[in-house]
């Protein structure tokens, strides 16, 4: 099988064949499902709508001294395209002494870090807060050598996210 009849069989799974084939492709308005808990996923219900969130989890991360590195709004991106995506913030941030830890132990932790927070509204107007667990990443890259730096890590990362709950 050619790698272009396997991209089509895959699409043809998906159901989206018809709308590859056009070029047109919008996404399914359903509310967000919980992750499954081999994902690595952590998700949390914020009280406030997207706007809101990305401020206070902004100003939460500048009070605790750690550099924030990015914020892109994944809705902006799909602007001009024929792809409607709902709101969705990605804020990267990280502790360079503490993330640095990770890709010591192994390069391919580079992958998770810095931190990204995903901030987004679902249909039914819920907006969350996602992440992953600190957990998930250093089994993902077989780090053994560095429970202190990932249970600091994961303890900051869920006080972030607490920052936007009740």
């Amino acid at each position: 099988m050619t790698p272009r009849h396997r991209l089509l069989s895959i699409l043809a799974t998906l159901g989206l064949v018809t709308s590859a084939l056009t070029g047109t492709l919008t996404a399914a308005a359903a509310p967000a499902p919980p992750p499954a808990a081999a994902s690595g996923v952590i998700r949390v219900a914020s009280v406030y709508g997207v706007d809101e969130t990305v401020r206070r989890l902004k100003a939460d991360i500048d009070t605790k001294g750690i550099k924030f590195f990015a914020e892109t709004d994944q809705s902006a991106l799909a602007a001009g395209t024929d792809l409607k995506v709902g709101r969705s913030v990605l804020l990267q941030f990280g502790n360079p002494p503490l993330g640095l830890q990770f890709l010591t132990a192994s390069p391919y932790a580079g992958l998770d870090w810095p931190v990204r927070m995903l901030v987004f509204e679902d249909s039914d107007k819920h907006v969350w807060v996602a992440y992953t667990d600190f957990a998930y990443i250093a089994k993902r890259h077989a780090i053994t050598t560095r429970d202190a730096q990932f249970h600091m890590a994961s303890e900051v990362a869920a006080s972030i996210a607490a920052s936007v709950q009740k």
